[in-house]
């Protein structure tokens, strides 16, 4: 793997958070956009931490043209590393919104990538590493025994079709080998490990015999002992692909799809009656309808496990405040009965974040 030369201003090392979460921190990758003469746009990373509910600053993601911004890719963690796989390179365009009296910037596809960069946390350092097989974006990602496997996705721009294309990386050899193909062609599809497999659930789907509902409502299991995929028949109930499937002490939880990131409750996975049902207690208005009477702009909401809670990442702005993003982190107790839920003071940052992929938890110690 090639070393990569990027400043990063020098940091200190995020706090342990409490309790159970005490070796572990949050993190996610922005995009923020910064308006002088001309567009500037900026790829970075941040740490949060939930001990005393505060973002840090970690680093710039490398190798982006000036006023591209990539989204739609894959942000895993192994050990103290964060990697960086794949996605969709867009370039920020300018235009005027009458409704908050301030430019708003629409996206226009460039390319779709098959890069790879890995950032080491203890050494502050980016390295490049083996490219994908086949370039894709909105793809199912998991880790499992310290390997990433990637499924499905788009590997062209201007079209809706996926593919059934998977592969896995060996961190050890730096490696990207070829598995079998999936049964199905599927992207904007949500990667889980449940129950020893690799579950690849819903998505857009093509290439079945079965109806367009009865595709995306199904899920492929990948079993590593006998390299096959299984074509499983209704683990996702909507037409509308999920937002995120993620696992806490063997279940199941989901809260929301791709057209709505929050559906106002959490839900979990019987897998014996292979039905979703709603968590006792869940119920959460995350996004209020209004803040000092002005209505709000959702900006991003994105949920990610840390020991038997569920942490909610929500950012969104008011009309009468435009250039602030308000951010607000929640908390939900799987193990509580009846659900236990925490919420922590909203923080105001200048400028606009966009969120451009799902959290990765990092052990630190």
């Amino acid at each position: 793997m090639g070393s990569l030369s990027f400043p990063s201003p020098s940091r200190a090392a995020p706090q342990s958070p409490e309790n159970s979460t005490s070796r572990y921190s949050i993190f996610a990758s922005f995009s923020s956009t910064i308006v002088t003469n001309d567009v500037t746009v900026t790829n970075w990373i941040a740490c949060y931490d939930p001990s005393n509910n505060t973002w840090s600053y970690v680093t710039s993601i490398p190798d982006f043209p000036e006023n591209h911004v990539l989204k739609d890719f894959a942000m895993v963690s192994i050990s103290s590393s964060i990697y960086i796989i794949g996605g969709r390179l867009c370039r920020k365009e300018k235009t005027q919104n009458a409704q908050y009296e301030n430019d708003e910037f629409f996206d226009s596809d460039i390319n779709v990538l098959s890069s790879v960069l890995r950032y080491d946390i203890t050494s502050n350092q980016w390295s490049k590493c083996a490219q994908l097989n086949v370039p894709r974006y909105s793809f199912a990602y998991v880790v499992k025994d310290n390997k990433i496997y990637v499924a499905g996705g788009q590997s062209t721009l201007g079209s809706a079709r996926g593919t059934s294309l998977s592969e896995v990386y060996h961190p050890l050899v730096d490696e990207w080998t070829q598995l079998p193909n999936m049964n199905r062609s599927r992207c904007k599809c949500v990667g889980v490990t449940w129950q020893g497999k690799i579950h690849v659930v819903g998505g857009f789907v093509q290439g079945g015999g079965f109806s367009q509902y009865v595709d995306r409502c199904s899920a492929e299991l990948y079993d590593t002992s006998r390299g096959q995929w299984d074509l499983v028949a209704g683990m996702w109930q909507l037409d509308v692909p999920a937002n995120q499937i993620v696992e806490v002490n063997g279940r199941l939880f989901s809260s929301g799809d791709c057209l709505n990131a929050w559906k106002g409750h959490i839900e979990v996975y019987d897998g014996k009656l292979n039905i979703w049902y709603m968590v006792e207690g869940s119920q959460k208005n995350i996004f209020p309808f209004e803040e000092n009477g002005q209505p709000i702009h959702r900006l991003y909401l994105t949920m990610v496990p840390l020991g038997t809670r569920l942490y909610f990442f929500a950012g969104y702005r008011t009309v009468d405040n435009p250039s602030m993003t308000t951010s607000v982190v929640y908390a939900f107790d799987t193990s509580a009965t009846g659900g236990e839920w925490k919420s922590f003071e909203p923080i105001q940052e200048e400028g606009e974040r966009e969120l451009c992929s799902h959290c990765c938890v990092v052990q630190l110690s």
